[in-house]
């Protein structure tokens, strides 16, 4: 049991820090009038969602490098693997309307989603982002734009298996 206690890994006080001073500046760097802008636009696209078997409407806009912003809400299908999740669906319209031509594969800078209880994205949309950026700026707000929550994509996916594991 002393063996598994030596491998417990968690983030460490100076990686927190780390994180902490990443969200500052990429706030910052983003401005306040980008991040209203992606806040509103992700509370309106949530309410064209379709959650028809969950009432669960999310709403979420993606902030690119290149200065564009990208919004999409979920829409579920009722085999449930099949329902497309509102980042998700953001990251691919950004795809889809060039980004990767514009700013390269690493080209989100940050993830607002709007939705009711506080909580980040899902695991698959954490996996979805961390395709595009080293790390992200993330805001959880609520259906009517109140901040809930403001992250790092490294924060809620540390440790997390990215390109950088399967690229040569």
């Amino acid at each position: 049991m002393e063996q598994l206690k030596d491998r417990i890994l968690l983030p460490t006080a100076a990686e927190i820090a780390k994180e902490r001073a990443f969200v500052v500046a990429k706030i910052n760097e983003i401005g306040e009038k980008r991040l209203r802008e992606g806040i509103l636009a992700a509370v309106d696209v949530r309410k064209k969602a379709y959650p028809p078997y969950s009432g669960y409407m999310v709403g979420a806009t993606v902030i690119c490098k290149s200065g564009d912003s990208y919004s999409s809400c979920n829409a579920e299908a009722a085999s449930y693997s099949g329902t497309d999740h509102a980042e998700k669906s953001a990251i691919t319209k950004a795809i889809s309307s060039g980004e990767i031509q514009k700013s390269g594969e690493e080209f989100i800078e940050a993830v607002i989603v709007s939705h009711l209880g506080a909580s980040g994205p899902c695991g698959e949309c954490r996996k979805r982002i961390a395709e595009h950026c080293q790390n992200a700026l993330v805001l959880d707000v609520d259906g009517d734009g109140n901040i809930q929550a403001v992250t790092s994509l490294k924060a809620l996916f540390f440790y997390g298996f990215t390109p950088s594991h399967v690229r040569k």
